[in-house]
């Protein structure tokens, strides 16, 4: 009988100290699985800022899409009809953009589209054909992203428009007087361009919020 309680004791004992010993384990284990759990939390919240920080790129757009490059285009002083059209298409979404008009900036971008493919390329041939290549494909992809985008992805797609309007007209020539107008607020305040039909500044980069905003730099024609 006493040889049975001595090794309940001892059984007793150990018990105990295996628990106890478990309980410390548990213990110094528990802060790792609270760090890594407070981790992945702080990485959610990041995410999820993240998110909330940045717009809507479905339309395929990206943050910082600008133009990387500056043309190299061989310019022209002629006055040519056959680009009319798609200056007209420019004119309609930088009056849509004036007008905070969303919709009408959309059937801008529409006009814009379908005079590329409207425009005859069969008279330009050599580095005029290469170089207009260059604009139209620009153009047209950045005219397609103003046809499904909101107002604020449009005017960001307008800038780098403008840009490849500029490049064109100084390739092909125009028969329209124009007026190129910069607003040294847009972009991040690091200035933008854009072609305006009459000689007021009507700023399409910021419609009714900062309509007078800019000057003209040159007339065309």
């Amino acid at each position: 009988m006493k040889g049975l309680k001595l090794t309940t004791r001892i059984l007793a004992i150990l018990f105990i100290a295996v628990t106890v010993i478990s309980c410390k384990d548990g213990k110094k284990e528990q802060p790792k699985e609270d760090a890594q759990k407070t981790e992945m939390k702080g990485n959610d919240h990041s995410n999820m800022k993240h998110e909330e920080a940045g717009h809507d790129n479905s339309d395929g757009h990206h943050d910082g899409d600008k133009a990387s490059e500056t043309r190299d285009v061989s310019a022209t002083s002629q006055k040519n009809a056959a680009t009319t059209p798609i200056i007209d298409a420019y004119i309609q979404i930088k009056n849509g953009l004036v007008s905070d008009d969303n919709v009408a900036t959309k059937k801008g971008g529409t006009a814009l589209v379908a005079a590329f493919s409207k425009f005859d390329m069969s008279k330009l041939s050599g580095d005029t054909h290469k170089e207009y290549m260059e604009i139209m494909e620009s153009a047209k992809e950045h005219g397609a992203h103003i046809v499904k985008s909101d107002i604020a992805h449009q005017r960001e797609h307008f800038e780098v428009l403008s840009t490849d309007m500029d490049d064109l007209i100084t390739l092909l020539g125009t028969e329209k007087t124009l007026y190129q107008d910069f607003c040294p607020m847009a972009n991040n305040n690091k200035g933008a361009s854009w072609l305006s039909e009459v000689k007021e500044i009507k700023n399409p980069y910021f419609g009714a919020k900062m309509l007078k905003c800019g000057s003209v730099k040159k007339q065309i024609n």
